[in-house]
């Protein structure tokens, strides 16, 4: 053999060596089943996207100690989107590049799920959004045809704004609301439109619209401005940053009324925040209340508390959810290709959740229950429960 053989030869079992070192430091093997996990785990919706990552991590954790999936361990790649849209495309096309995962879930911000989406689709990996709830997610805007390879396990915001505002018009009985709108929010400006169009329907006068940006700080101007219009009711369909902010900000310029809100107000920071008085008559819709006393639930919390040591949050259950429907249709496809998997979540239909069984329609959306919480001196309190 010639020293220029050597030397090759040589090479290229260091490469191979190095490759099996780098693989073995990673836990990588031709065993592992690779599942992207793509949440807002810094930023604003930090404690929202954190819950869903750690439901998800749980239930990969129970798969795996039962054997795994077909035949092989689950690994779960860990991918943050900082909170923010242009993140969220990048960290899926990272997890679709490079680190080559079968299939993604996570994220609730319906912005940040809309910009992943695209890239789902442009790359045909499937996602599985855990509460983006805005209707974009799923159905392209421009076309209105329904997005190949992105699915979701949570309620819309069609329902969710029509469960608010017939809350409002026949449980709270009240008729006159003033709504303000996050305007850098795909959710907020969703669930605003659909509270607004079912409340008006249903009897309700809308005195006005004010609108805010994500990140602002100082609402008093535009309170200043609802308080006069002596409003029954504000809608407020933002996420918790900005929520116990205004709310904090009302009751301090003297605003009693009840403040009503969406799913983005689930968070332990909520009253942080907005402190528990000034929280006391308010109440938001949601995907679920720990409440719920089904078997279900209660193995869930309990397992949750243990591998976490706190009570698990509407995130949380979502995420857990998301990831067994996603290892089930990866199950049932039989496959690791694209398309099977594809065609198994659009087949998903009366899979056991813990929100209650999950069939996608043919929008690939989840139909889903809805639930009031009402807050009460910092606690959430489970008030009903909303059949689509």
């Amino acid at each position: 053999m010639s020293k220029m053989s050597l030397k090759f030869t040589a090479a290229v079992i260091v490469v191979l060596i190095t490759a099996g070192m780098l693989a073995g430091c990673g836990g990588m093997s031709s065993n592992d089943i690779k599942v992207g996990i793509l949440n807002e785990m810094t930023g604003g919706n930090a404690t929202m996207g954190t819950s869903s990552a750690n439901g998800a991590k749980m239930a990969i954790k129970e798969a795996n100690a039962k054997g795994g999936l077909l035949g092989k361990q689950i690994q779960a790649v860990i991918a943050d989107n900082k909170s923010e849209p242009s993140e969220a495309a990048n960290a899926m096309t990272k997890l679709a590049a490079q680190d080559r995962v079968v299939a993604v879930t996570g994220m609730f911000a319906s912005s940040n799920a809309i910009a992943a989406s695209s890239v789902a689709e442009s790359t045909k990996v499937p996602f599985l959004a855990v509460g983006a709830t805005n209707p974009k997610v799923t159905v392209d805007e421009k076309s209105g045809k329904v997005k190949d390879y992105t699915f979701r396990v949570c309620f819309i915001d069609p329902f969710q704004g029509t469960v608010g505002a017939n809350f409002v018009l026949n449980t709270l009985k009240l008729n006159k609301a003033v709504i303000l709108v996050d305007s850098s929010s795909d959710y907020s400006k969703g669930l605003s439109a659909f509270f607004k169009e079912a409340f008006s329907k249903g009897g309700g006068s809308i005195l006005a619209e004010e609108a805010y940006l994500q990140k602002d700080q100082d609402f008093k101007t535009i309170l200043t401005k609802v308080k006069a219009l002596n409003p029954e009711v504000l809608y407020v369909p933002g996420y918790y940053e900005e929520v116990g902010k205004i709310v904090k900000q009302a009751r301090e310029l003297g605003i009693t009324a009840p403040i009503v809100g969406g799913d983005g107000w689930d968070s332990p920071k909520l009253v942080e925040i907005g402190t528990a008085t000034a929280l006391n008559n308010t109440y938001f819709t949601n995907h679920y209340s720990v409440d719920d006393t089904s078997a279900a639930s209660k193995a869930f919390v309990e397992a949750y508390k243990k591998e976490y040591g706190q009570a698990p949050d509407a995130m949380a259950v979502l995420g857990y959810d998301a990831a067994n429907v996603l290892l089930d249709a990866i199950k049932r496809a039989n496959s690791l290709e694209p398309a099977k998997i594809r065609e198994a979540l659009a087949a998903t239909k009366d899979y056991p959740t813990v929100t209650g069984a999950t069939t996608l329609n043919a929008s690939h959306d989840a139909v889903k229950n809805a639930v009031i919480i009402e807050m009460k001196e910092g606690k959430q309190v489970y008030k009903a429960t909303v059949t689509p």
